[in-house]
């Protein structure tokens, strides 16, 4: 397998995190962003949308981080990353939305203004981010993760852009469950940590 990937987008680092976490076989393909290789016809042969990340397996293109977590978990048969019960399923699938939705338009943006001036609001962006991880905060309260009593997908497809929360001055010093939750995270065997940048609060 192929990851096309490229090491600031948190997006790229979920799926290289999972494939990771579960040693499977795979090989970086960096594209270069700052080049607009991702507007190449040759990337854009891979995923219409012009975007990373994309894994290649077998001759086949996925595009969507979540969708490569899926596609990877059911891959190698790893249910205990990615529940089968319609219970579970559901609850995995509530945060992978989540990672999709608030997580992309709150600490993923608030991070873009300040990595490539994203035309966003800033205070906007950044109070989005703050209601997000204040839900998050309850929800890992007496808990150790996001949707299961194990880690899942759904903890894999939220870490990156809460743990660079920071580089759009997004501060997690008040969010102690959340920063326990990154830590743990940040402990299980195979992990990858995802690439810091000095801007906002991390300058």
């Amino acid at each position: 397998m192929k990851l096309y990937f490229h090491p600031i987008s948190g997006h790229a680092h979920r799926a290289q995190l999972f494939l990771s976490l579960i040693d499977a076989p795979f090989e970086l393909v960096i594209v270069d962003l700052s080049k607009g290789e991702h507007r190449s016809a040759e990337h854009l042969s891979r995923n219409r949308f012009g975007q990373i990340p994309v894994l290649e397996d077998g001759g086949q293109f996925i595009a969507d981080s979540n969708a490569i977590l899926v596609y990877v978990a059911k891959k190698f048969g790893k249910t205990e990353w990615l529940p089968e019960d319609p219970l579970g399923a559901a609850r995995v699938q509530r945060w992978l939305s989540v990672a999709a939705g608030q997580i992309a338009y709150g600490p993923c943006a608030a991070r873009l203004v300040n990595i490539v001036s994203a035309d966003y609001r800033p205070e906007e962006v950044i109070a989005r981010a703050h209601a997000i991880l204040a839900l998050m905060e309850a929800e890992l309260d007496g808990c150790t993760w996001i949707a299961a009593e194990r880690p899942t997908v759904a903890d894999v497809a939220l870490y990156s852009y809460i743990e660079r929360a920071p580089e759009g001055d997004v501060d997690l010093t008040y969010y102690v469950n959340v920063r326990g939750w990154l830590d743990r995270i940040e402990a299980l065997p195979g992990f990858v940590a995802f690439e810091s940048t000095p801007v906002g609060l991390e300058a």
